[in-house]
């Protein structure tokens, strides 16, 4: 059966191809046509139902000026309303999209992949967002992949100047570009965000997720444009990536556990941080990071651990490592501040309530702009307990004196090679 519809397959995309005016379009569609048939014949021929659905035949025009989202939504919602093994393209072109959710669950669906090779742009009016949701939202579903090399353009430049929590705790959030909630064994491989509004990709309740080879890029002085936020997930494994922002490269909040991050290129931004902690009320604990493999360069901060003081509640943040760590011209290079404070000024009526214990800090070495490479400002009210510092290297860029070391609240272990020195 599968042979009979490769050759039936064949035989309409050449026939498609022959009597059509050869343009860019029409190869990339015979093109895919051709992949898909593939893909198709080596699912059933393995007794797997396959089924393909394309955003171009759900009336999608891929003009960058008409907004594209209905025909989204209605390619996913057959996608999702189907059987076995999906497929959702998004061919080569340029789609002008407005905020969008695809939710599940696919409930008769053992597997959908976007297969996404286009250039989509988010719509500027900031009217049509609401608060702290996504640009693209998934939700709920699982087995979800999402490829292909193609780009989410969240033009962002016109919405920067709107941004108003870098200065102010009432603000209202701007959408994220690409937003995970509730899923399950997801991929994400060999796609571009540039220039979201707000995040560039926040996990939140997601389990077993995997990213890598992404790129994500907006200008230094973006604000709150991190590259990937996490946030109450467990599993997840970040790696091989370009991430380069206003705000933190990588950021990992509150509720989360089981976090690998590894082979980043970080820079520019706000380095790989954990944090903030300790706002809100009722936040959960953090436990079992791994930053490894990475060079972070011209950050203003390197692998941070930050807390806000005034904490409504207790919560621990625990078993935490970062290793092998290249440093190039790096602010704060290794920085523990349980007095964080992005505002003009911060309540210190009381100290952070995050507990923090069992950190390790190995073979991390390069270059520091600041005078103070490492830096460990705990909690009075909870000193740190049992971090380590093992084969520390980190010079000066400007070579004219030595690096130094800064530590409150805390009595670090150390070995191996350590420039700075440690603290007395």
């Amino acid at each position: 059966m599968g042979i009979d519809i490769i050759g039936v397959g064949l035989i309409y995309v050449l026939s498609f191809f022959l009597f059509s005016f050869v343009n860019g379009r029409e190869l990339e569609l015979a093109r895919t046509g051709v992949q898909m048939l593939e893909r198709r014949s080596t699912a059933e021929l393995k007794g797997e139902k396959f089924h393909f659905f394309n955003v171009r035949s759900f009336g999608a025009q891929a003009d960058g000026h008409t907004d594209d989202r209905n025909a989204f939504l209605k390619a996913w919602n057959e996608a999702c309303g189907s059987t076995g093994k999906v497929e959702l393209l998004i061919p080569k072109g340029t789609y002008l999209i407005g905020p969008i959710r695809f939710a599940g669950p696919c409930r008769n669906v053992s597997s959908i992949t976007v297969l996404m090779k286009g250039y989509l742009k988010a719509t500027k009016n900031l009217s049509e967002y609401e608060s702290s949701s996504g640009w693209i939202e998934f939700r709920w579903m699982e087995d979800l992949n999402l490829t292909g090399g193609g780009t989410l353009d969240g033009q962002g430049f016109e919405a920067w100047p709107y941004n108003k929590c870098p200065v102010s705790a009432n603000c209202k959030l701007l959408p994220t570009s690409l937003k995970f909630i509730g899923t399950n064994r997801t991929v994400v491989r060999n796609i571009t965000s540039l220039n979201s509004k707000f995040f560039h990709i926040a996990l939140v309740n997601c389990k077993d997720f995997k990213g890598s080879q992404m790129n994500i890029s907006a200008p230094g002085n973006s604000p709150n444009t991190d590259g990937i936020h996490v946030e109450r997930s467990s599993n997840v494994h970040i790696s091989r990536s370009f991430i380069g922002s206003g705000d933190d490269c990588i950021s990992v909040g509150q509720g989360n556990s089981h976090i690998t991050i590894a082979g980043i290129i970080c820079g520019p931004g706000h380095g790989i941080s954990v944090g903030s902690l300790g706002k809100y009320p009722n936040e959960k604990d953090v436990n079992g990071l791994l930053v490894k493999d990475s060079i972070i360069i011209g950050t203003t901060n390197g692998v941070r651990i930050k807390t806000w003081a005034n904490s409504p509640n207790s919560s621990e943040a625990a078993n935490m490592t970062f290793k092998n760590i290249i440093m190039i011209n790096v602010n704060n290079p290794i920085i523990i501040d349980q007095t964080y404070c992005p505002f003009i000024s911060c309540s210190l009526e009381a100290p952070s309530r995050v507990k923090l214990s069992n950190i390790y800090f190995k073979n991390i070495r390069g270059t520091s702009s600041s005078a103070v490479a490492v830096t460990l400002k705990c909690s009075q009210g909870n000193p740190c307990q049992n971090i380590y510092l093992h084969d520390v290297h980190l010079d000066l860029s400007s070579g004219n004196q030595h690096s130094t070391s800064s530590c409150t609240n805390v009595r670090a272990k150390y070995s191996g090679t350590q420039i700075p020195p440690p603290c007395d």
